[in-house]
């Protein structure tokens, strides 16, 4: 029995671009997420590590995560041993966050963003939107190479996957920036 040859065509590289563009809005959401707006917000805790029985873990795996109110974040873990080794972690952050350990439970006071802050934050994801915008871009140029590598497609083809490759490309550009004036309306907001 032969092996089964894998023949990619015009649609395929079409459909892999904006499969791998679409990751890259996730990652630009997920970065964006950690960033701190006027509210409370568990996601800001999202990059934060601890050290669980020698295992780093994320704190959302570790802990229940919750907004009583606009302004505080509630963070209840389930073995209440590592509850000191949370606090350390997000005392020693770069978040600018104060834990309140009260014994079962951490309680953090979001204060309130100053201007400056909030244009750091802004000029953050900017930044982050940038990086995501270089991979769209990197993926639209690995895809029209991948175009011109195809055996027995016209020129004619070819030239009509470019086309449809730069619109996917456009397509995916437009939501990052929209994502990102999202999350600037959030931090300005």
């Amino acid at each position: 029995m032969g092996r089964k040859e894998f023949h990619m065509d015009i649609k395929d590289i079409s459909s892999a671009a904006r499969e791998r563009m679409g990751k890259a809005i996730e990652a630009l959401e997920s970065n964006l997420s950690i960033l701190r707006t006027g509210r409370a917000n568990p996601g800001i805790l999202k990059k934060i590590v601890v050290d669980y029985h020698g295992t780093p873990m994320p704190v959302d795996q570790l802990a229940n995560i919750t907004t009583p109110d606009s302004r505080t974040l509630n963070i209840q873990p389930w073995d209440r041993s590592v509850l000191p080794a949370i606090e350390r972690a997000i005392r020693d952050s770069d978040l600018g966050l104060n834990p309140n350990n009260k014994g079962d439970t951490i309680f953090i006071s979001l204060p309130m963003l100053t201007e400056e802050r909030r244009k750091d934050l802004v000029k953050n994801a900017r930044g982050y939107a940038e990086d995501a915008k270089v991979a769209v871009r990197n993926i639209r140029k690995n895809s029209l190479d991948d175009l011109k590598k195809l055996e027995g497609v016209g020129e004619d083809e070819v030239k009509r996957g470019e086309t449809e490759v730069q619109k996917v490309t456009d397509e995916f550009i437009r939501k990052v920036d929209d994502v990102t004036a999202r999350k600037e309306q959030d931090i300005l907001g």
